[in-house]
């Protein structure tokens, strides 16, 4: 099992999650996943709300970690395809999203994406089906 450290490092290739939008990986797992962001100016849209585009992406990148953290040389999940459920708007402080394994096949799998805010209230709900496919 590989460490919290080495698997950050491996997602840093993840730039857009990792560099761009400063999402942390605050736990890794095969089949589970915690990711973290504060928001800033960056993440807000026209009216001051976060963004629909921050909650995908925190979900698919927490869906990428929970489903690859076991850094597996000859294969890799992509995701196939992701509905994103707005619940209710984001105030303030941190947001936690949480990736958890449902179904794990032999070529696709299910996993349920949780977006909280600091005070546990649930923002969004995704379910994103990954794809199974061989690095070479």
């Amino acid at each position: 099992m590989k460490t919290l450290e080495e698997i950050r490092e491996f997602f840093k290739g993840d730039a857009y999650a990792t560099s761009v939008t400063g999402i942390v990986i605050d736990k890794a797992e095969i089949g589970h996943s915690s990711v973290s962001l504060v928001p800033d100016e960056r993440h807000m849209n026209a009216v001051g709300g976060l963004m629909g585009a921050v909650y995908f992406t925190m979900a698919d990148f927490a869906f990428a970690v929970a489903e690859n953290c076991g850094l597996d040389p000859d294969s890799l999940t992509v995701t196939q395809s992701s509905q994103v459920n707005l619940m209710r708007p984001w105030k303030s402080g941190k947001v936690i999203c949480n990736a958890d394994i449902i179904k794990d096949g032999r070529a696709t799998c299910v996993y349920e994406v949780k977006i909280l805010d600091e005070a546990g209230r649930e923002l969004a709900l995704i379910i994103t089906n990954g794809f199974k496919k061989t690095k070479r």
